[in-house]
């Protein structure tokens, strides 16, 4: 026998069961722009021979949302904003709407990474993190030195 979960007006009220588990289902939300579990800008990641590039998908932000701080080889990228829309007549607030969008990514750098150089742009809703690769020392090739 399974488990099942408890759903006491099932049987007598099914309107209302559905109701209930639609409210507090994290779809119902979706639409709406909020949700019950946060949510976490898409990120790719690319290497090229001399950078490694992060690309953070956050659209509707602007570049003073952003925080990026590195500390012991870890990049750590947030955002943070604030809107509220009012709508006011004769002094009386008829609607106010709050909306707070805010995330936090941490990515561990490879020893490879020239810390002092990273830097990042945001255009088109794309934050781009650019990692450049230290300089590696290029091996000489074998020289034979014959005895004479």
């Amino acid at each position: 026998m399974a488990l099942a979960p408890y759903r006491p007006f099932n049987n007598l009220f099914p309107a209302v069961d559905k109701m209930f588990e639609g409210f507090f289902n994290d779809d119902f939300w979706a639409g709406s722009g909020l949700s019950l579990r946060g949510t976490v800008p898409a990120v790719n990641i690319h290497e090229t021979a001399t950078a490694f590039e992060v690309h953070v998908a956050a659209p509707g932000l602007e570049k003073g949302d952003f925080n990026i701080e590195l500390a012991h080889d870890v990049l750590k990228v947030s955002a943070q904003k604030e809107v509220t829309n009012e709508e006011k007549t004769e002094d009386k607030v008829l609607r106010r709407e709050f909306a707070y969008t805010s995330f936090q990514r941490s990515f561990s750098l490879p020893k490879n990474v020239e810390s002092e150089q990273i830097n990042a742009t945001y255009t088109d809703g794309v934050l781009k993190i650019t990692l450049p690769k230290k300089e590696t020392a290029v091996a000489k090739p074998t020289k034979t030195i014959s005895i004479g």
